[in-house]
């Protein structure tokens, strides 16, 4: 027989080697599911990992958009997991993208055509404030009323996709569009646009913003003693209490740096690689950097990279679906299977196996 027997201390080989050996699985996994779908698991595996990086054929375009993909998955992930870390779960960074999104995209779109130099900036502070706002109703609810942050949080993310389908069909559709639903491509006005800062490698704004957010973030929780409450929140509570730090101050600036770096991605996004506020403009980073914040450790260097691998198994995915044929869900699932496999590796972090001698009949 074999049990789990707490460790005294987390073991800090497994800390470090659970990222790569739920990488490892997936790999392995994964390609047994490729496999019984009927695709070379070897050829699907080098599609997702090796061809977007290496294959002289698709890397001159796939290297730029690993940026573009893994700038907003690290912004997004550095403010959830300043909450994570302080026991403050934050599932609806979808719905701060997407309020961000819309505030930023509506406060630049009243100024059309004005050409200033202004309305960039100010649209990125309204995504900012805009995906803010979002995340206080939850962190009032909590601090008021007691509530669940992951369920308000959660079932705001359809609201907001609501307002979503609600604006593009109604309050910033393109009037010149011929009653197509969708806002004015902000991405092809040249004050509003978040444009390549250096050519041919995929840097924009928001990629720079998530640079800045990974160094402060860092230095906050290493440096600073609101990181320490934030840290102290998430080991000790109780202790954190006697110490004199208020739950509800935590809750709020978690909630809310989170929602004004997710609001800010979807601003980044909407003003460059989208273009337009449209029906369909989420496309589930929210719920990813889930994802990207445990595969790096809730530590602003480990989210860094970890952003960079899902931004490169988005790319690999789209390139396996062209290539080979696989199907869409089958990538979703292939993420999804990264935090599985963490999850369960991570076991090992807390607990070691322990055989147990089996008691006589």
């Amino acid at each position: 027989m074999i049990r789990l027997e707490k460790r005294r201390q987390p073991s800090t080989f497994w800390s470090a080697m659970a990222p790569l050996l739920a990488v490892l699985l997936t790999m392995i996994v994964g390609g047994a599911m490729f496999a019984a779908l009927g695709v070379d698991p070897v050829a699907a595996i080098r599609t997702i990992f090796w061809d977007p990086l290496f294959n002289p054929q698709f890397a001159s375009y796939s290297r730029p958009q690993l940026l573009v993909k893994a700038g907003p998955l690290i912004l997004i992930a550095i403010g959830l997991s300043l909450g994570f870390r302080a026991g403050v779960w934050n599932i609806g960074a979808e719905g701060q993208y997407i309020m961000g999104a819309i505030c930023g995209a509506g406060a630049g779109l009243i100024f059309y055509p004005s050409e200033s130099v202004l309305i960039f900036p100010m649209m990125v502070i309204a995504g900012g404030l805009g995906g803010w706002a979002w995340a206080m109703i939850p962190a009032l609810f909590k601090t008021r009323f007691g509530t669940n942050e992951i369920l308000v949080s959660l079932m705001l993310v359809y609201v907001a996709e609501s307002i979503l389908a609600s604006v593009s069909s109604g309050l910033l559709r393109n009037p010149e569009g011929m009653g197509f639903p969708g806002s004015r491509n902000l991405a092809q006005w040249d004050a509003s646009a978040n444009r390549e800062l250096i050519s041919g490698t995929g840097m924009h704004w928001g990629v720079v913003a998530a640079f800045i957010a990974v160094i402060l973030a860092y230095v906050l929780l290493s440096r600073h003693i609101l990181g320490f409450q934030v840290r102290l929140s998430g080991a000790a509570p109780k202790a954190a209490r006697l110490a004199g730090v208020s739950p509800a101050r935590i809750v709020i600036f978690c909630l809310g740096t989170a929602g004004a770096l997710a609001g800010a991605a979807g601003l980044f996004e909407v003003a460059g690689p989208a273009g337009q506020i449209s029906i369909d403009f989420n496309s589930g980073y929210g719920f990813t950097a889930i994802i990207v914040a445990f595969l790096g450790r809730l530590h602003p260097v480990g989210i860094l990279f970890a952003g960079l691998l899902m931004a490169l198994t988005y790319i690999g995915g789209e390139l396996a679906q062209l290539m080979l044929g696989v199907p869409g869900a089958s990538i979703q699932l292939f993420q999804g299977m990264l935090l599985f496999f963490l999850l369960g590796v991570d076991v090992f972090t807390h607990y070691r196996l322990r055989p147990t001698a089996r008691e006589p009949a």
